[in-house]
């Protein structure tokens, strides 16, 4: 067979075996909010919440499942559809909710934490988050941290790290090693933004380095997850600050 027959069904194999890799399918958990299966832990999750002057916005977290417990980043925007998730989470994976983290202190990262605390789920959260919470009279955290924490679900580790400000002072990421998922939140843009978005409480001037210490800290990210958006790759991260730079 000749070189360039070879190269030809070489590149035609895999090209194929790009595009042959199944399509993960959403599940519909009640009106406006959707799942998507990453893993047989982790699970993607949007809810399109209203969100005032911004009207009806698609919110994003994450749900982790581990030996019969979960844990779940960033409720949905209220404590009705906060319930609706917790049920769907007991009743088709069959697993506990028990803990919880915040992004941040905004309704679309923690506007159901007053039912998750009704219901007996420890969240955990930056200090300034907790501080932050006090002073506006919103429901507050259980356990803070100042720099790092890593989370235990069983076996599994939820290794939340704070890297300065950004979209909001206290924002955090979470890095999820066993499943090699970052959940960036809402200071990481999906790759169709063409702006930084809410700009209400972002700290411009420190985002850019922010940013540049999450690239550094997770290059081993196969999975990122905004915000806001269509989650990725690396991909975002490298946008995001290429928005920041066009900022400047």
């Amino acid at each position: 067979m000749k070189l360039k027959q070879t190269i030809l069904i070489i590149v035609a194999v895999a090209s194929f075996n790009v595009y042959a890799q199944p399509v993960a399918e959403k599940t519909t958990v009640g009106p406006g909010m959707e799942v998507t299966k990453l893993s047989d832990k982790a699970y993607f999750y949007v809810s399109y919440d209203d969100m005032g002057s911004f009207g009806v916005v698609p919110c994003n977290g994450l749900i982790l499942v581990n030996g019969g417990e979960a844990a779940l980043l960033d409720t949905p925007a209220t404590d009705e559809r906060t319930a609706i998730l917790v049920d769907w989470i007991k009743n088709t994976l069959h697993a506990k909710l028990t803990k919880f983290i915040p992004n941040h202190w905004h309704s679309d990262c923690m506007g159901g934490l007053s039912y998750l605390q009704k219901i007996g789920v420890e969240s955990y959260a930056n200090q300034m988050t907790i501080d932050i919470a006090r002073e506006k009279k919103l429901p507050v955290p259980d356990h803070g941290f100042i720099d790092s924490l890593t989370v235990k679900l069983g076996d599994m580790d939820l290794c939340c790290y704070y890297p300065g400000g950004g979209h909001a002072a206290d924002n955090i990421v979470v890095w999820i090693p066993s499943e090699k998922i970052l959940f960036g939140g809402c200071m990481v843009k999906d790759v169709h933004a063409k702006g930084l978005g809410n700009l209400s409480d972002a700290v411009l001037d420190e985002w850019p380095a922010t940013i540049g210490k999450v690239i550094k800290k997770y290059p081993d990210a196969r999975v990122v997850i905004p915000g806001h958006g269509d989650m990725g790759g690396k991909e975002l991260l490298l946008h995001t600050q290429e928005l920041l730079q066009d900022k400047k």
